[in-house]
């Protein structure tokens, strides 16, 4: 759907500067647009190489096993079907401590690790299990600690406070996890 929506945006805007006299704007615009996201691009791969090696040392250490420890309990609670040795419980921990660090895209590989070992674990293929969906609700509810790609961008884009939006993104990021996680236990009793 996206794939038709976006040509048919542009194609529009291209009309639409054509008949307006602003194809200039529209020249400038592109090129402008292209400096400022390989910008953004070199801030966030920074970042991004920065906590996906620290995740790395992390697997590798036994802070791993202690963080796996300490969400043991929520863990728990949240996907009780799993086994507390399984490498599915293990990679859930990894992936909910980066989100918590606002790793949103360090998390990503993590996250589709676990997805691919929970879907292992499934009985039915086709069927998302209980955990898949806790999951994915999990993930999209997206609490953080520290929202660092939100900080980055705010800072490459000039921010003279980019920090200042931490306390309002930890209110966000709870009612949105609080309100998920709610939901999908009532729903997984139902269903």
């Amino acid at each position: 759907m996206l794939n038709i929506i976006w040509p048919l945006f542009i194609i529009i805007s291209f009309i639409y500067a054509i008949f307006t006299g602003k194809i200039a704007d529209v020249s400038n615009g592109i090129f402008e647009s292209a400096e400022s996201a390989v910008s953004l691009t070199v801030t966030f791969f920074g970042t991004i190489c920065l906590w996906n090696g620290i995740m790395q040392i992390a697997k590798k250490t036994s802070l791993m096993k202690k963080l796996t420890k300490l969400f043991s309990p929520l863990i728990s609670f949240l996907f009780p079907e799993l086994r507390k040795n399984s490498k599915a419980y293990e990679e859930i921990s990894l992936n909910m401590v980066a989100n918590l660090l606002g790793l949103g895209n360090a998390s990503t590989p993590l996250g589709l690790k676990a997805m691919e070992t929970l879907q292992k674990e499934n009985d039915k293929k086709d069927t998302l299990s209980n955990s898949m969906a806790m999951f994915i609700v999990l993930n999209t509810a997206s609490l953080q600690l520290i929202p660092t790609n939100v900080i980055a961008i705010r800072s490459s884009l000039g921010s003279t406070a980019p920090s200042n939006i931490i306390i309002p993104v930890w209110i966000a990021t709870l009612v949105a996890a609080i309100v998920a996680i709610v939901s999908t236990k009532i729903l997984m009793k139902r269903f």
